[in-house]
């Protein structure tokens, strides 16, 4: 089945956030009670995907390892659905969100880019890697991005290769 076959029956979007909707710098400043501050960068790029893939009926989120203020911040920005940090094991968040949403792992579609990652790419319905993923990544998705930085604007459905276009014709 092609990335495009798979795409048709897409209903939940979902992303990881380093490397994925960022570049994957961290940066941590000093902060005066002696704690870092943690800064990302975000592509406004993908803003406007996310936006738009919205618009075409696809409801969106995050899941990600790590537990950031920043992320929570962009999280709320893009007014993203469904939002998941701290998360070891991404399956986990997976399971909660096909239960909120009421659709079946083949109606959901993943982009990642590294080893923790794989369990979630390796169940869903379309699997994407971004071009800077892992090779063990890139090798088990259905579509990978054109475009490292802002990679996730690829996987949207406003990008001419993206397999999920269909989608924004709804």
């Amino acid at each position: 089945m092609t990335a495009e076959d798979r795409a048709k029956n897409i209903k939940v979007l979902i992303f990881d956030v380093d490397g994925v909707l960022t570049d994957g710098q961290i940066f941590v400043i000093p902060g005066p009670d002696g704690h870092g501050i943690e800064a990302k960068g975000f592509a406004a790029h993908d803003g406007l995907g996310i936006s738009l893939a919205r618009l075409g009926g696809l409801r969106i989120g995050i899941i990600t390892k790590r537990q950031s203020q920043t992320v929570a911040i962009r999280a709320n920005d893009l007014k993203l659905e469904f939002i998941y940090q701290g998360q070891s094991h991404k399956m986990n968040a997976i399971n909660e969100i096909l239960a909120k949403a009421g659709i079946t792992i083949d109606q959901l579609a993943y982009v990642g880019d590294d080893i923790i990652d794989l369990p979630v790419m390796r169940a869903c319905g379309l699997s994407i890697a971004t071009a800077n993923a892992r090779e063990q990544v890139k090798a088990a998705a259905h579509f990978i991005t054109l475009n490292p930085a802002a990679a996730a604007l690829d996987a949207m459905p406003s990008t001419s290769s993206s397999p999920l276009r269909a989608h924004s014709t709804k």
